[in-house]
């Protein structure tokens, strides 16, 4: 199967939460409200410098998804 880059989770023990999920290397669910990034798998690599930008990258790619992800949302509302 395949699967989307990032996907928008939530879940009825945290309403107040938003998640996105990052499917591809490096895995990592990221929560939107409280900006904290919890990693699936190991970061590896011999730079770590390298690795940490390649990180933030990522990270902030999410938030970028999930915001255009939101604002979709908000203009289907709208058309209504």
């Amino acid at each position: 199967m395949k699967l989307p880059k990032f996907l928008l989770a939530d879940n009825s023990d945290f309403p107040e939460d938003l998640f996105v999920v990052h499917t591809e290397y490096p895995r990592f669910i990221l929560n939107v409200e409280e900006e904290d990034v919890e990693w699936l798998d190991d970061l590896e690599g011999d730079d770590e410098e390298t690795v940490a930008t390649e990180a933030t990258k990522v990270v902030e790619e999410a938030f970028k998804w999930c915001d255009e992800e939101l604002a979709k949302y908000d203009d289907e509302e709208d058309e209504e």
